[in-house]
């Protein structure tokens, strides 16, 4: 505890303020598209929004500073612990679960909170601690059968336990990635990712009629949407009209509070997935590309503090948070163009969510805590973790 209060007094010294200074100006972003978007009369007030958006903002950065401030070597210490916690939240969604609407059972609804809680975000963190210091044990034979057993079975412990609890296979699908990124930086030789990628050719047949025939129909839309939605007024509305709205601007908008879709509330989800979207008919191609320019320059931040960090561990926890955000961008603007399927992640520290937004700054505040300790004290208090 003390050197954690200790950490706090230095962290703006030691913590990494360049990314700080990115995430809020991301975020100062965001709340303003957020204002337009939910300036349409279905929204009622875009206050409440406006309120929920920067007081989680306000709570991430406390987060940040917090999370800047343990040590990565504590954290891998208690690998078990983060794994029990990282459990133990996932199952809470059976008793106290709600769908918001959405098919999944993905939030934690607490009669006493004013806000759903989605724990699959919050478990985003603590994997990436949990698979970064699993590979530091093996760093040494990271190609081993014994070393990707054991990285796969965490792997699968978490998003089999969120799969089966809340069936939200966009979220597993970060998992994944987040796995799949650490595991290519973290030097696995790449003959197991083509085994990788032929066990899912193989299993994909017998997986496929165990998707929802919602699941099943996104997919094909891809592919076939002439003969999946012909009309495009079943699954291919949303991305019809997801499409219309961000070429509807143009190169520099209609203006903020001037989208005819935006405003008028007949862009589906135009406040959390399809926010892309809201921006691209208010504020044009130019106000597409800021935005992918200030995402793009917080995942180059997180690269660079961990190719600038001689620990293999503190590298592998920079990678997995830039991992989990490069999938996350592609994911929502390649939904809003048409060329993904949907399957509801948001757009970091943009779209509307108070858990996306504190644990991306959570998960940011890890990379802070690299760039302030980007070597483990071994003199100080270094146990190498289990395997």
């Amino acid at each position: 505890m003390r050197d954690l209060i200790r950490e706090l007094r230095d962290f703006f010294r030691k913590g990494d303020m360049v990314l700080l200074i990115l995430c809020l100006a991301t975020s100062a972003f965001g709340c303003l598209i957020l204002a337009s978007a939910t300036n349409a009369e279905k929204f009622g007030s875009s206050t409440r929004y406006i309120i929920i958006q920067a007081a989680a903002t306000v709570m991430g950065v406390l987060f940040y500073a917090v999370v800047s401030s343990i040590d990565a070597d504590f954290l891998s210490e208690h690998r078990l612990a983060l794994t029990g916690m990282c459990l133990g939240m996932l199952l809470l969604l059976v008793p106290f679960g709600t769908d918001n609407n959405t098919g999944n059972r993905s939030w934690l609804n607490f009669s006493f909170l004013p806000f759903l809680i989605q724990p699959a975000e919050i478990c985003k963190v603590f994997f990436i601690v949990m698979l970064a210091s699993i590979m530091a044990s093996h760093q040494s034979r990271i190609s081993h059968v014994g070393s990707v057993i054991h990285m796969v079975l965490c792997l699968g412990l978490v998003v089999g336990t969120n799969l089966v609890v809340s069936s939200d296979l966009g979220v597993s699908l970060i998992f994944i990635f987040i796995f799949v990124g650490m595991a290519f930086a973290g030097g696995v030789n790449i003959l197991w990712f083509c085994l990788g990628i032929g066990a899912i050719a193989v299993g994909f047949p017998f997986l496929w009629p165990h998707l929802s025939e919602q699941q099943r129909a996104r997919i094909e839309y891809l592919f076939r949407p002439e003969v999946v939605d012909p009309n495009g007024t079943g699954v291919g509305w949303h991305p019809k009209e997801s499409l219309k709205s961000l070429t509807g601007g143009g190169l520099t908008g209609q203006g903020l509070f001037h989208g005819n879709r935006t405003q008028g509330g007949n862009l589906f989800a135009q406040h959390t997935d399809y926010i892309f979207s809201s921006i691209g008919e208010e504020l044009g191609f130019l106000g597409c590309l800021a935005v992918i320019l200030l995402l793009s320059a917080i995942i180059a931040r997180c690269i660079w503090v961990g190719v600038h960090s001689p620990d293999y561990m503190r590298r592998m926890i920079c990678f997995g948070a830039a991992s989990a955000l490069i999938f996350q961008v592609i994911s929502n603007v390649g939904m809003c163009i048409g060329i993904t399927p949907t399957i509801g992640l948001t757009l970091p520290l943009i779209s509307y969510g108070g858990s996306s937004v504190v644990t991306i700054y959570a998960m940011l505040g890890l990379v802070s805590g690299v760039h302030a300790r980007p070597a483990p004290r071994s003199h100080e208090r270094y146990i190498r973790p289990p395997r």
